[in-house]
């Protein structure tokens, strides 16, 4: 049971959604279902009926809550870095070590054909691409070249997780990473 549900003795729809992307990143959209998440949260399936109608619900509820918590930690915490250059290493150092968050995406990407699953991609994939390309644009680049900057830091991001998440090529070591994402950023942020 989640540390607010025990202090409560109830669960919260927020402790369903939470539990339902914990098993998005374990097991995939597909292992979302109510009775292995009760059983995962310590209670009856009427508790997941107090709150939702159906695991759809749930479902939609999971994804808006990483949706709205992805735009929160991602490009929140960046916005107070006033020099683009800078946000965009900040933004490339946050993203590269967020592995769950990773997780999640990897498996969202999966799922794909899911109706629940499409729209919520589609929003936060164009938001993202949106972020990128007026970043790039207050770095200095044209309205076209940080279009084509955006997409290429993005495709790098996507790539990257299938071939460490999906394709499950060996994982880097620590300084390896480390390169790599400098590699990447020097490549990327247009210089001064």
């Amino acid at each position: 049971m989640t540390e607010a549900a025990s202090r409560t003795g109830r669960l919260s729809a927020d402790d369903w959604a939470r539990e339902a992307l914990d098993q998005i990143a374990e097991q995939g959209v597909a292992s979302v279902a109510v009775e292995p998440l009760a059983r995962r949260l310590g209670v009856t399936k009427g508790s997941f009926y107090w709150h939702f109608p159906s695991r759809d619900a749930l479902l939609q509820a999971a994804l808006e809550r990483w949706e709205t918590a992805e735009q929160e930690i991602v490009f929140g915490s960046v916005e107070n870095v006033s020099d683009p250059r800078e946000r965009l290493r900040s933004l490339f150092q946050l993203v590269a070590h967020e592995v769950k968050s990773h997780i999640i995406y990897s498996e969202l990407l999966k799922a794909l054909d899911h109706p629940t699953v499409s729209p919520v991609i589609g929003r936060v994939s164009q938001r993202r691409l949106d972020y990128l390309t007026a970043s790039f644009r207050q770095a200095g680049l044209g309205r076209t070249a940080a279009q084509h900057r955006a997409r290429l830091a993005y495709a790098a991001y996507v790539g990257f997780l299938q071939l460490s998440l999906q394709l499950q090529q060996p994982r880097l070591h620590h300084d390896e990473f480390e390169a790599y994402v400098e590699h990447v950023m020097d490549t990327l942020i247009p210089q001064t």
